[in-house]
């Protein structure tokens, strides 16, 4: 890089590249190893429970990759003796690769020292201390267990975010880093100690101190992002604020970040010290709520001027977009989002509805979403696209779907 500056175009380049979206064609099929490495690209992948179109981990995959086997995910990261990756409270619940586990210890000890990242568990933890070593004690005696399994768990409730006194009781041992997920059964963990599903060699990893962990995972974070203010990088892992601020000065100090100026950004950047601006960067693929790319709105309407919220939580009638809506990347831009869903029953990938962004070439965005559209309901095991007629897109999209399927036949 020529100077400290970079135009807006250059800095969305360098996001996208280092995000895995290169502007090269995904590959047909996802190996173990193409699939390993944009893992590790990315640090971790983000868990969330709804699953209205597919659990949300399993979709940056695909964007990134295509058409991949799920279930080998599933083998590799939670049901195999060496995997990959284990669970932990990251950017939020995460599969984060195991040779990340040093890094992410200064939160579980946090937690064991009753200054975690969550209130509710610390407080729990203290006024339920007795019951935790119960618990643990439990898993420690009779092996892995669900909520439901452990003793005076109770049902759940109302307050520690509705769970139950057993669930609670395993999640902030979790927090804690004693226990973790050995498996999910229909999403639900299966929690056991933590030396029973992670091996030794990675827990006898020597702890880096918090200050050397947080700088580590800023750089972490400003290699998965490609350049981001702050904010950006903090928000990565959910790092602290104070510590997050003396860990970048002394990453820059040493040379492994640059400051820049980015172009229509009011506050300062920081990239790796070693990232080349690519000449081409970006894809087509629709994006999880929840990929990296785009998880922090503010962000993504800096990158792409893009305003993004998601209505999971909003009243059927107050929703501007729908449900469960995915912005679609084309080329380096996002001109469109659509609310999808997997009607596993009928075997349709239905499109709810279909909007795209002010002064975009509608007929060339549709042309490009339903090639993306098919490819999806391939990987998900779903035989038709269907595209409801809401939208300002949803017109275009369902002639061209229409067409497709026409010449199919």
């Amino acid at each position: 890089m020529k100077s400290n500056s970079l135009s807006l175009a250059e800095t969305r380049r360098l996001a996208l590249a280092a995000q895995g979206f290169s502007g090269k064609p995904r590959r047909e099929s996802g190996t173990w190893s193409i699939v390993e490495k944009t893992i590790d690209r990315l640090h971790l992948l983000q868990i969330d429970s709804v699953n209205v179109l597919v659990r949300s981990h399993y979709l940056p995959l695909f964007s990134r990759i295509g058409n991949y086997d799920a279930e080998m995910l599933d083998k590799r990261t939670l049901k195999s003796k060496r995997r990959h990756c284990f669970e932990c409270w990251a950017h939020e619940a995460s599969l984060v690769p195991m040779a990340l586990h040093p890094l992410m210890r200064w939160r579980m000890e946090r937690a064991r020292q009753g200054n975690g990242i969550y209130s509710s568990m610390d407080s729990f933890g203290r006024e339920q201390a007795a019951y935790l070593r119960d618990t643990l004690k439990h898993i420690e005696t009779n092996g892995p267990v669900r909520a439901s399994e452990v003793p005076g768990g109770g049902k759940a409730q109302g307050g520690w975010w509705g769970w139950s006194k057993g669930k609670m009781a395993l999640e902030t041992l979790f927090d804690q880093g004693l226990i973790t997920a050995r498996e999910r059964q229909g999403f639900e963990r299966v929690y056991d100690l933590t030396e029973r599903v992670i091996a030794a060699d990675v827990l006898n990893l020597p702890t880096p101190s918090e200050k050397e962990a947080f700088r580590q995972l800023l750089v972490m974070a400003a290699q998965a992002l490609g350049v981001g203010t702050e904010f950006d990088l903090r928000d990565y892992f959910r790092l602290p604020v104070a510590e997050t601020k003396s860990a970048l000065a002394e990453a820059v100090e040493a040379g492994s970040l640059v400051e820049v100026k980015v172009e229509g950004w009011n506050k300062p950047a920081y990239m790796p010290v070693e990232a080349i601006i690519p000449r081409k960067a970006g894809g087509r693929a629709l994006l999880s709520p929840f990929d990296p790319l785009v998880w922090y709105r503010e962000r993504a309407e800096r990158l792409f001027d893009f305003h993004y919220r998601i209505e999971l939580y909003t009243p059927d009638h107050k929703r501007k977009y729908g449900y469960y809506v995915l912005p679609f990347l084309m080329g380096d831009r996002l001109p469109a989002r659509l609310c999808l869903k997997s009607d596993r029953a009928e075997s349709v990938l239905r499109v709810n509805t279909a909007n795209s962004e002010a002064g975009v070439d509608q007929e060339e965005v549709a042309t490009a979403l339903a090639a993306e559209l098919r490819l999806m309901a391939s990987w998900l095991g779903l035989s038709q696209v269907t595209v409801s007629r809401k939208g300002n897109l949803a017109k275009a999209l369902g002639k061209v779907i229409r067409q497709t399927h026409d010449t199919s036949q």
